[in-house]
């Protein structure tokens, strides 16, 4: 592509109005605002959309539309600003292309955002995109009988079976909301009927059968609106990272959740965690989670994909 014809960057950003009770339809405006303001000559062209459906076609389209990327100059880049579900499809549509995801988190969550160092406030997270850093990340890639029919997809964060699983699956089948006591109240719910589950796991090809209350398969290291399933995770390591919580009593289990929004509850005898490339979840009455959302059925196998993600980030 000629300079002449290149006529600036593209940029357009694909918003979930109804993320955060709304809140992402009151900030937009002003996200609106700030990148024309700060990056004079680039298109930018905004998508409210009406459904999940809806914003996955625009996420594909946008990715379909991009042109070749001119060396020198910002190339034409997707921005998705909702939750983690916002997150997931943009990431979907851009993983193993050459068009650069901008993350503008707005949602409840925002565990992929803050798996991979992206504020996760609006303005900051927009001055990540106006600063025009970029780095290749790893993601998760998944396959298996997924959720709406899909086979093959690729996990930003973590994909959790288990108690974690479960209560997740309660907050997002309620009709009402306590807002971030929603987890809480969840959790106490679960645990009155919860016992823990047979897995069957094959780990870079070794079979392991056990029984656990989580397990825990990632790429990035934040699930649950902010809890740390994986500490260690590291999005450019090439790896996955497993957590494994053994078998403990209900009470236990309790003591153990608060102390998941600050990692310490890896000290604990009964938490198990290693690397690998890798791993085949499957079991009995297991409800899969990724991304905020349900993932389909098991078995689920999950690989790592180094670097297949273009991905604006704050500078080193």
């Amino acid at each position: 592509m000629s300079l002449d014809s290149y006529g600036g960057p593209t940029l357009t950003l694909v918003v979930n109005p109804t993320a955060g009770h709304g809140r992402a339809r009151r900030l937009l405006p002003g996200v609106v605002s700030t990148i024309l303001g700060q990056l004079p000559g680039v298109n930018l062209r905004v998508f409210q959309t009406s459904s999940y459906a809806d914003a996955r076609l625009r996420c594909i389209a946008a990715v379909s539309a991009a042109r070749p990327n001119v060396p020198g100059h910002r190339p034409d880049s997707l921005l998705v600003m909702g939750g983690d579900g916002m997150m997931h499809l943009g990431l979907n549509a851009c993983a193993e292309t050459d068009v650069a995801l901008g993350l503008i988190p707005a949602g409840s969550g925002n565990d992929f955002a803050r798996g991979v160092g992206v504020p996760t406030s609006t303005a900051p997270a927009v001055q990540v995109i106006v600063d025009g850093h970029l780095d290749n990340i790893d993601l998760m890639e998944a396959t298996g009988d997924l959720a709406d029919g899909a086979q093959r997809r690729f996990i930003g964060s973590i994909l959790s079976t288990g108690f974690d699983a479960r209560v997740n699956a309660r907050v997002n089948a309620m009709t009402w909301t306590l807002g971030q006591l929603s987890y809480s109240w969840a959790a106490l719910a679960e645990l009155s009927v919860f016992e823990p589950v047979p897995y069957r796991l094959v780990v870079d090809g070794v079979p392991r059968a056990q029984t656990a209350m989580i397990i825990c398969v990632g790429n990035a290291g934040y699930f649950g609106g902010g809890m740390q399933g994986l500490p260690r995770a590291d999005v450019t390591d090439g790896l996955l990272d497993v957590m494994i919580a053994n078998p403990v009593s209900r009470f236990t289990l309790l003591r153990q959740l608060p102390r998941m929004f600050s990692g310490k509850y890896q000290d604990d005898p009964a938490i198990e965690q290693f690397r690998a490339r890798e791993v085949v979840v499957d079991g009995d009455g297991l409800i899969p989670m990724a991304d905020g959302e349900s993932f389909g059925t098991t078995p689920i196998t999950l690989r790592a994909a180094p670097g297949v993600l273009r991905l604006y980030r704050p500078r080193p």
